[in-house]
C-alpha cells in the first residue's frame, strides 16, 4: 500500500467543503426539528453546540493539528479556546462505538424525529430533507472521510484513535 503525503496544514478547499458538508447536516438537522417544535430546534442546537465543543475540548487539543489548519477546521478554532494537550494522550486514547453515539445522534435523530413527523404530517420537502441527511451523514461522511480527509492525516501516521476504530 502506498502512503500518500499527510498535510502540515489541510488545503483551504478541502477545509471549506468538509465544513460546508458538517454545516449542511447541522441545517439540514436542525430544519426539521424547526419543523416539528422549536423548543426541540433550540434543544437540537445546543447539542450540536456540546457536541463540537466536546470534540475540541477532549479531542482537538490533543491533535496534530492544533493551531494548525486541519482538514475539517478545528485545529485553529481550538487554539482560540483551550490550551494545547499532550499529544501522546491523544495517541492512547481508545474509542469505541458507544463513546462515538453522541456524534451519530445528531444525524440520527432528526432522521428518526422527521419520519414519526411524517407519520401524521406529511411534508414532500421533509422527507427530501431525511433522505438527504441519510445519504450526507452516511455515503458523503465515508467519502469525505475516505478520500479528502483521512489520506492525508499526519495524525492518523502518528496514530488516530478513529482510524484504529474503523480499521480493525
Amino acid at each position: 500500500m502506498v502512503r500518500k503525503k499527510a498535510y502540515e496544514n489541510y488545503p483551504f478547499g478541502i477545509f471549506c467543503t468538509s465544513t460546508v458538508f458538517s454545516l449542511l447536516i447541522y441545517f439540514i438537522g436542525a430544519f426539521i426539528f424547526y419543523h416539528i417544535s422549536v423548543l426541540i430546534f433550540i434543544l437540537y442546537i445546543l447539542y450540536c453546540v456540546w457536541i463540537e465543543f466536546r470534540l475540541l475540548k477532549k479531542s482537538c487539543v490533543h491533535c496534530y493539528y492544533y493551531g494548525k489548519n486541519c482538514g475539517v477546521g478545528r485545529g485553529k478554532l481550538c487554539a482560540l479556546f483551550f490550551k494545547k494537550g499532550d499529544p501522546k494522550k491523544f495517541i492512547k486514547t481508545d474509542i469505541t462505538w458507544k463513546d462515538l453515539l453522541p456524534d451519530l445522534l445528531v444525524a440520527f435523530l432528526p432522521i428518526l424525529f422527521g419520519i414519526f413527523y411524517l407519520i401524521g404530517n406529511f411534508s414532500l420537502i421533509i422527507l427530501l430533507l431525511i433522505i438527504a441527511l441519510f445519504l450526507l451523514s452516511s455515503l458523503g461522511n465515508a467519502m469525505i472521510r475516505g478520500h479528502l480527509l483521512c489520506p492525508y492525516c499526519k495524525q492518523k501516521q502518528i496514530g488516530c484513535p478513529a482510524e484504529k476504530l474503523f480499521n480493525k
